[in-house]
């Protein structure tokens, strides 16, 4: 009998461990703003720490390629320059008012969602020490290359500060 007593209670605590609410497009949460800058660096916000919004984009922002041009023939390894101007290149951590990183995606699109947080992987590469040029190394054929701007905590600007080239990568 007192098995039977204990299932309202484990019912109770599931409904307690949810507070009715559903995801709205703007929330975020603590793990997913966890992001590893190039260096190794976590940086997490803390879920108790209030979240700072995406900071806006300076009007006539932009990034670029400095040295590769659409369509582009290339040998691996190549060399490749990121460029950035109207808002201010700065290393991950910190969340600061126009300024940012670069990551680089490769064939990943013309952009990252605005406000979401870049991963980290081999597609999805952070330059978190403030860095503005870098190697790549990619098997032959075409790789279309998206130059992404990000806040201090990885979250993109979106398409608005996004750029990308293809190029093909010759043997």
């Amino acid at each position: 009998m007192r098995k039977i007593a204990l299932i309202p209670f484990a019912i109770l605590g599931l409904i307690a461990c949810n507070d009715g609410r559903t995801r709205e497009k703007g929330d975020v949460d603590a793990q997913s703003l966890a992001a590893v800058d190039s260096s190794g660096h976590n940086h997490t916000i803390d879920s108790t720490q209030a979240i700072q919004p995406l900071p806006a984009v300076p009007e006539g922002a932009k990034v670029f390629f400095v040295n590769l041009k659409d369509g582009q023939k290339v040998k691996s390894p190549f060399k490749v320059e990121m460029g950035v101007s109207g808002i201010a290149l700065d290393s991950a951590g910190a969340i600061r008012e126009a300024s940012g990183h670069h990551h680089i995606l490769i064939d990943q699109g013309d952009s990252f969602p605005e406000g979401a947080v870049v991963p980290k992987d081999s597609v999805h590469l952070h330059f978190g020490n403030a860095q503005s040029e870098a190697e790549l190394n990619l098997p032959p054929g075409e790789h279309k290359l998206t130059l992404q701007y990000a806040d201090g905590i990885h979250r993109s600007y979106g398409s608005k500060l996004a750029a990308s080239v293809t190029v093909t990568v010759q043997k």
